[in-house]
């Protein structure tokens, strides 16, 4: 059989790569890990909260089921997502900001906020509770792709760069910091500086912003709470105190390092026998390694990879900067803050409580990330090729089924 040989480059990659570099990779690939993701957060939900709830007098399951709970709720939302056009996207961009920015308001109404480990992040209507921080990230994706998109020939001009997207960001995050929720401020940040640096904003711009973000929230935010940088200290500190402010870590260190290669076995976990404070929510990367092992940590982090690899896929071949913007900011707030997660559970980074999203306990962390990653399968669909390539996969499904049925019916009148 003969094979021919390209002389481009560009051809005998496609050609390596055959199937894996079709229209539908994108698609396939978010789906894929996306789903396993999931799977994977309501397993190690069950194994890692069933212990505390006993404690707390509750079911074994009350946490399991709470979160299938938002999970049946989200799950619906991601195919709807996945499904609508992107004009339609386009034509929430406002409206969706201004929700989120009066969601976030709520937060500084005493009789609504509710704080939880010293932040003022969430709002409780009645008696449903919600963290308004992660629909202003969604919301901020949709509507800084909108603003940056249409003016990305004339964001050579700082003027143009910065309005309105700049004040629109900088309001979202100070009604975040406002509450003291530091860690999302630096979700928020970074899927901001995603946008501007795909919309092509001038990198002294970003330097610029970046370096006055870091100055403000340093000076403000960090050196005037005494607690975030004993936590700061501590996390570079060999001779930190582990029976006080590096408990958490050390313990969260103490179950990757029980689990090995192989881990203890799946429910066999030590750690979360209310040793190891928020198993199964912000150190739930820590009970994947005790009980899943190297290879379950490993697995994790490899699924993270490949929505980062298949969305940056997205902005390379979509040929609407919108969607070019508005996936970088999603990359930079699910991936980022997955690696966010995971530098803590390791102990690179201080302990800024971050859930990890799709696998930690959480609802409005878990329904507002299955809209983004639906939203950005429908970013997928519309790639170059792939509607048709769907189309096609789709019809020959249907042709199969039909001769399969076809096929049936003789057998069943013998």
């Amino acid at each position: 059989m003969a094979v021919t040989t390209s002389t481009g480059s560009g051809t005998h990659e496609r050609q390596w790569l055959g199937q894996w570099n079709s229209a539908v990779t994108s698609y396939y690939s978010l789906t894929g890990a996306t789903g396993l993701l999931l799977v994977v957060g309501l397993i190690m939900v069950l194994s890692s909260s069933t212990i505390t709830s006993i404690a707390a007098g509750h079911s074994p399951y009350a946490e399991f089921v709470r979160q299938g709970q938002f999970f049946l709720m989200g799950l619906p939302v991601m195919i709807v997502a996945a499904r609508l056009p992107v004009r339609w996207y386009k034509r929430f961009a406002w409206p969706a900001l201004l929700v989120a920015l009066g969601l976030q308001s709520l937060t500084l109404i005493p009789a609504l906020a509710r704080t939880q480990g010293g932040n003022s992040g969430w709002i409780s209507l009645g008696g449903f509770t919600m963290q308004p921080a992660e629909v202003g990230k969604l919301a901020l994706t949709i509507w800084l792709g909108h603003v940056l998109g249409r003016k990305q020939r004339m964001l050579g001009k700082w003027s143009h760069t910065l309005l309105p997207a700049a004040p629109g960001a900088v309001l979202v995050i100070g009604l975040v910091l406002l509450g003291h929720d530091l860690g999302t401020a630096l979700v928020v940040c970074g899927l901001v500086l995603g946008a501007f640096w795909v919309a092509g904003a001038p990198a002294r711009l970003l330097a610029l912003g970046g370096g006055m973000a870091a100055v403000i929230v340093g000076y403000v935010f960090v050196l005037g709470s005494s607690n975030r940088v004993s936590r700061i200290l501590a996390a570079y500190d060999p001779n930190c105190d582990v029976t006080s402010i590096c408990y958490q870590t050390q313990h969260g260190l103490f179950a990757l390092g029980t689990g090995g290669l192989f881990g203890v076995g799946l429910g066999a976990s030590r750690e979360k026998w209310r040793y190891l404070p928020e198993a199964h929510n912000d150190f739930i990367y820590a009970i994947i390694g005790e009980e899943l092992g190297l290879f379950g940590t490993l697995m994790v982090l490899g699924l993270f990879v490949a929505l980062g690899i298949a969305m940056s896929r997205v902005v390379r071949r979509h040929p609407d900067p919108f969607v070019k913007i508005t996936t970088a900011a999603v990359a930079c707030w699910v991936v980022g803050q997955a690696f966010i997660n995971i530098g803590v559970v390791i102990g690179i980074i201080p302990v800024i409580g971050v859930p990890l999203p799709l696998v930690s306990a959480g609802g409005s962390a878990l329904v507002t990330t299955m809209a983004a990653l639906g939203m950005v399968i429908s970013f997928a669909r519309s790639e170059p090729g792939a509607a048709e390539a769907l189309a096609a996969r789709g019809s020959v499904v249907r042709r199969s089924l039909a001769v399969l049925g076809v096929r049936r019916r003789p057998g069943r009148r013998r």
